[in-house]
């Protein structure tokens, strides 16, 4: 019993940090359109937190293992509640880029906390049901999250000290608990050549899915108000998105496990250079032409990671799975960290379009690459199974390695 109220425990801090960490990308971008802010600067924002969600990948497993779960956990939630205040004092968005690497620190140390506590305690007997619950609440809060700016000000001294709130209130689940912490894992060794080694085209799948993603995510609100959006309108498009992501997830995984990955992966983005078009083009079409077009564009760019990180472990063998994981994460992180700044230099100079035509460019990348790779050798024989892969942590591959190797 006591392990299971352990899990809500870890399941309600997770819910509350994505409320908190995952709103604050869309309100600093329409915050920094009222304080005038440059396009540029608004993508500097968005690729400053995915820089912090880097350095806390490999710095948090570490940190953990000095201090222990909880305090790790702690120190992280704290540093992404001091850059939320911080907001408050300044209006510079350089100085703002500061505190973003600080929230995307905390998003990647908390997560990899909480991920290695359920690797530890969960059983077979649980593991299923607990995998789906951390599913659904992650994915339930991150569409509540984009949601958030529909009704907090932007620029607003008491939004951001709402959102420091809610990240200062994730530390009371998890830090109360009464159940006792597990031994901290070996951190898993860096090692991003290891993904290009068992399958370049999931390291290219990867790149293009952070460039799809964080693009969208971060400066997607600058384009939501250069087609007319209001500011509760945009909740509802960056939420469309999520929400066609999240629908995405079970036809892509059948498919998936059906046929020849490599074809499932270049007709998605067949489908994702088609969604980017209807996407660019909705922006005349009102209010809800637009929210259409982003639940497309979701459900078709959103499952790219997951295909990606599946035609990997087709190449893998079970001990290689946990690092193979940790550097297809490195391999997503470097391209969010480069992609909202270029989209945003593209759309200050071409215009909100500009957003879909990188987009559609890298998954065109993606259709030559793959194409020229299913010349090189044959898809495996004996395949994982499809797993839904949260962009989380380092640490996510020890739960997806059980539940591959179940499956």
């Amino acid at each position: 019993m006591r392990t299971i109220i352990s899990f809500a425990a870890l399941f309600l801090s997770v819910i509350l940090l994505q409320l908190s960490t995952g709103g604050v990308g869309p309100l600093d971008a329409i915050s920094g359109l009222k304080l005038e802010f440059s396009t540029e600067q608004i993508g500097l924002l968005g690729s400053a937190h995915f820089l912090g969600f880097f350095i806390g990948c490999w710095w948090a497993p570490r940190l953990m293992g000095s201090v222990g779960h909880s305090r790790a956990f702690a120190a992280c939630t704290a540093l992404g509640a001091v850059g939320l205040i911080g907001h408050t004092l300044t209006d510079n968005p350089f100085a703002w880029a500061a505190m973003r690497v600080m929230s995307g620190l905390c998003v990647a140390g908390c997560y990899t906390v909480i991920e290695a506590w359920l690797n530890a305690k969960l059983t077979n007997e649980i593991r299923g049901r607990a995998m789906g619950t951390y599913r659904i609440a992650d994915a339930s809060a991150s569409l509540a999250a984009q949601l958030i700016i529909a009704v907090l000000p932007p620029a607003s001294y008491i939004s951001y000290n709402i959102l420091a709130i809610l990240c200062c209130a994730a530390l009371l689940p998890l830090t109360l608990t009464k159940a006792t912490q597990p031994e901290t894992p070996n951190a898993p060794r860096l090692r991003p050549g290891l993904a290009w080694a068992c399958s370049p085209l999931a390291v290219v799948g990867v790149i293009v899915s952070a460039i799809s993603s964080a693009s969208f995510r971060m400066v997607g609100p600058v384009y939501g108000k250069e087609v007319g959006l209001e500011v509760d309108q945009i909740a509802f498009f960056l939420a469309s998105f999520v929400l066609g992501g999240v629908l995405a997830q079970y036809p892509v995984g059948w498919l998936a496990d059906k046929y020849d990955r490599r074809w499932v992966l270049l007709w998605i983005s067949v489908a994702a250079i088609l969604a980017c078009g209807i996407t660019a083009a909705a922006g005349g079409t009102g209010t809800a032409g637009v929210m259409l077009a982003a639940g497309l564009f979701g459900f078709m760019t959103f499952p790219v990671f997951s295909v990606s990180a599946a035609h990997a472990n087709d190449f893998a063998t079970t001990e290689q799975r946990v690092e193979l994981s940790a550097a297809l994460m490195f391999w997503y992180a470097m391209g969010a960290i480069a992609s909202p700044f270029l989209a945003s230099a593209l759309i200050q100079s071409f215009g909100p379009a500009a957003l879909f035509g990188l987009i559609a460019a890298g998954h065109l990348f993606l259709i030559g690459f793959g194409l020229t790779r299913m010349r090189a050798r044959p898809t495996p024989e004996d395949r994982t199974h499809y797993v839904y892969a949260p962009r989380t942590s380092f640490t996510i591959g020890r739960l997806l390695k059980r539940s591959r190797e179940e499956q």
